[in-house]
C-alpha cells in the first residue's frame, strides 16, 4: 500500500490478511443502557499474522449515474467483480461512518459445503467497507449487506458482524448457500438495551424470534434451506442457526467462545457457571446470546475486555511454565502440539501477538453525526498498544497510520505499526518487568484523551451549529495531531525501554555519575527452583564460586 487512492481501487488495497482459517478475531457489543455514558459501543480485533495495521479512509463523494466499482476480496487481494456504485457515499474512517454507523465481525466458517459459491462476488470485508460507505444507520447496513450478496453472491465462508449505530446495536450471522446456489443465509438480532453480547469466531445465534421485525431480521429461506439440505426436520420455532450451520465443537467453545466467556464473567457473576463450557468441557452448556450486565460498562472496561489473557481463570496464561521466568501471556504459534503422540494446546486470549489493528466504537446519540463518532483505533497487540482517539468524520488521517506507510515486509520508522511492534515485540522477552511500565503509559494517555473528549465535543458541537464544514475541520486537525503526538511519544517510550532493559539488565541513571546503577535481577525464586528440579546435579557450584 503505497498512497491513498480513490475508491475504486482502494479495496484493492485492502489485501494484506491472509486467509482466516488460522486466525481469529474478536467483537464485544455494549448497547446505549449498558454503557456508563449512554453511547453504544462494539470493539473488534482484526488478527492475522500478516495483516499491517493502518487506518483505511475512504472521503465521502457523489458519482456519476452508471459509475461501478470494482471488488477485491479482503484477505488476498483477488479481484472479484464489479458492483454499481451508490450515487452518494459517506466519509469512513477505519470501520466507522461519518453517520457514526460502526461495523465489526470475526469468521466462524461453518458448514464447509457452504464455503465457496462460484461467480459470487461480495467477501465479507467489502460487504463491511461498501456497507459503511452507503449506510446511515444499522438497519441500512443490513440491508445492504444482505441486498449485495443477494443480487451479487457472497464469496466469503461464515461471518458474524456487529453493527452498531447511536441507538442500537445488532449481531447479524451470515453464511453462503455453496455451489449452484447465489447469496446467503443470515439473521440479525437487535441486542436489548441494557444488556450485552459478543462473538469470537463461533457462530452465536441459536433459537431466534420469527414474528418481531422490530428486533429480529433473517433471509426468508434461512430455515427452508436448511429443511432442503437434510439438516433440519424440527417445528420453525425450534431452528437454531449456530446449531444447523456452525454446530460447535471443542475448538469452537475452547479456542472461540472463551474469549466471550472471559468478558461476560466480568460483568457478570452467573456467567461463572459457564466455565466447563468455556474449557470445551460440557459443550451442551452454551452461554446466551447476550446477557444483562450487573454494572454499566465504561471506555476503560471496553479497552480492558480487548487486553484479556484470561487472567484469575482456569486459564490464565500468566500461571504454567510455557510463561517462562517473566510470566509472559503468550504463547508462539501453532495452535496446537504433540508429545509423545499426545495432542495439546495453547490458549487463545482476547489480546494476541498476532493482532493487525483493532479498536472500539462509540456512537454517541446526543451529539451531531460528526461529532457523535469516535473509532478509539490502536495498531498492534491490544495490551500494549494506545487507543487513540478518531473522529469519524475526518477528512484525513495521521501519516503515521496512513494506509501505504510501509507494510508487512516494507519497514517504515514513521509508522506506528512498526514502532508499537517494536515495543510490544521487546516487551515480550522480560514481560513481567518491562510491560508494568508500558500498561502506566497507555493508562495515562488513554485517559488524558477520554478527559479532553469532553472539552473537544462541546468546542466542536459550537462550532457545528455555526460552520459544520468549520466543525469537521476542526475535529480532523485534533485528530491527525494527537495520533501523531501519540505515535511519536510511543517511539521515545521505546528508546527508553530499550536502553533501560537491554541485555537482561536493569539500568537507572545515577546523579553525577557517568554510569548508570545496574541491578540484575534474573529470573526469579520460582523459576530459579523449577531449573533446579529439572537438571539435577548438572548445574551445582562445586568447588568453587560463579562468576
Amino acid at each position: 500500500m503505497r498512497k491513498n487512492l480513490p475508491m475504486i481501487v482502494s479495496l484493492a488495497l485492502l489485501s494484506l490478511a491472509a486467509p482466516r482459517l488460522a486466525d481469529a478475531c474478536t467483537n464485544f457489543l455494549i448497547t446505549k443502557g449498558a454503557s456508563t455514558d449512554g453511547s453504544t459501543m462494539i470493539s473488534y480485533s482484526a488478527d492475522s499474522h500478516v495483516l499491517f495495521g493502518e487506518l483505511y479512509h475512504w472521503p465521502g463523494k457523489k458519482w456519476p449515474e452508471g459509475s461501478m466499482l470494482d471488488i477485491y476480496e479482503w484477505d488476498t487481494g483477488k479481484y472479484l467483480g464489479k458492483i454499481r456504485q451508490a450515487a452518494q457515499t459517506y466519509t469512513v474512517n477505519g470501520n466507522m461512518n461519518e453517520h457514526q454507523v460502526a461495523i465489526g465481525e470475526t469468521t466462524y466458517g461453518g458448514r464447509s459445503e457452504l464455503g465457496s459459491q462460484s461467480g459470487a462476488i461480495m467477501d465479507y470485508g467489502s460487504l463491511i467497507y461498501v456497507a459503511l460507505q452507503r449506510a446511515t444507520t444499522a438497519r441500512e447496513a443490513i440491508r445492504i449487506m444482505t441486498d449485495l450478496v443477494a443480487e451479487y453472491g457472497y464469496y466469503s465462508s461464515g461471518e458474524s458482524f456487529s453493527i452498531a449505530d447511536p441507538n442500537e446495536v445488532w449481531i447479524m450471522e451470515m453464511i453462503g448457500k455453496g455451489e449452484g446456489q447465489k447469496g446467503a443465509v443470515w439473521v440479525a438480532v437487535k441486542i436489548p438495551d441494557g444488556y450485552v453480547s459478543g462473538h469470537a469466531n463461533q457462530a452465536r445465534i441459536q433459537t431466534f424470534p420469527l414474528n418481531d421485525p422490530e428486533n429480529c431480521l433473517y433471509s426468508s429461506d434461512v430455515i427452508s434451506f436448511a429443511r432442503e439440505k437434510g439438516w433440519f426436520s424440527g417445528k420453525d420455532k425450534e431452528f437454531s442457526f449456530s446449531d444447523t450451520y456452525a454446530p460447535v465443537d471443542f475448538g469452537g467453545a475452547r479456542f472461540c467462545d472463551a474469549r466471550v466467556w472471559s468478558m461476560f464473567r466480568k460483568v457478570n457473576a452467573d456467567m461463572q457457571k459457564h466455565e466447563d463450557y468455556a474449557l470445551g468441557h460440557n459443550l451442551k452448556n452454551r452461554m446466551p446470546l447476550f446477557i444483562k450486565p450487573e454494572r454499566k460498562i465504561s471506555l476503560q472496561d471496553m479497552f480492558g475486555f480487548m487486553r484479556d489473557h484470561y487472567e484469575g481463570t482456569a486459564m490464565d496464561m500468566t500461571q504454567d511454565i510455557g510463561a517462562g521466568p517473566y510470566a509472559k501471556p503468550y504463547r508462539w504459534r501453532p495452535m496446537t502440539f504433540k508429545v509423545d503422540g499426545v495432542d495439546y494446546l495453547n490458549e487463545r486470549a482476547v489480546a494476541t501477538q498476532q493482532t493487525g489493528f483493532s479498536f472500539v466504537t462509540q456512537s454517541r446519540s446526543w451529539l451531531p453525526d460528526p461529532v457523535g463518532g469516535i473509532i478509539w483505533w490502536g495498531v498492534d497487540d491490544a495490551a500494549s498498544s494506545v487507543y487513540m482517539p478518531i473522529y469519524t468524520s475526518s477528512t484525513r488521517v495521521a501519516h503515521s497510520v496512513a494506509v501505504g506507510n510501509g507494510d508487512m515486509m516494507t519497514y517504515s520508522p514513521s509508522a506506528a505499526f512498526w514502532i508499537f511492534n517494536e515495543i510490544s515485540n521487546f516487551a515480550y522477552t522480560r514481560y513481567s518487568d518491562i510491560h508494568p511500565e508500558i500498561a502506566e503509559r497507555q493508562a495515562r494517555l488513554e485517559n488524558k484523551f477520554i478527559t479532553y473528549t469532553s472539552a473537544i465535543d462541546k468546542a466542536a458541537t459550537e462550532l457545528h451549529a455555526k460552520d459544520p464544514a468549520l466543525a469537521v475541520e476542526y475535529l480532523t486537525d485534533y485528530t491527525v495531531s494527537n495520533t501523531d503526538k501519540t505515535v511519536a511519544e510511543w517511539r521515545s517510550l521505546y528508546e527508553h525501554l530499550f536502553t533501560k532493559y537491554m541485555d537482561g539488565n536493569i539500568k537507572v541513571p545515577d546523579p553525577g555519575n557517568r554510569n548508570p546503577k545496574v541491578s540484575q535481577p534474573g529470573y526469579g525464586e520460582s523459576w530459579y527452583r523449577k531449573i533446579a528440579e529439572t537438571t539435577g546435579d548438572r548445574l551445582k557450584v562445586v568447588g568453587g564460586a560463579a562468576h
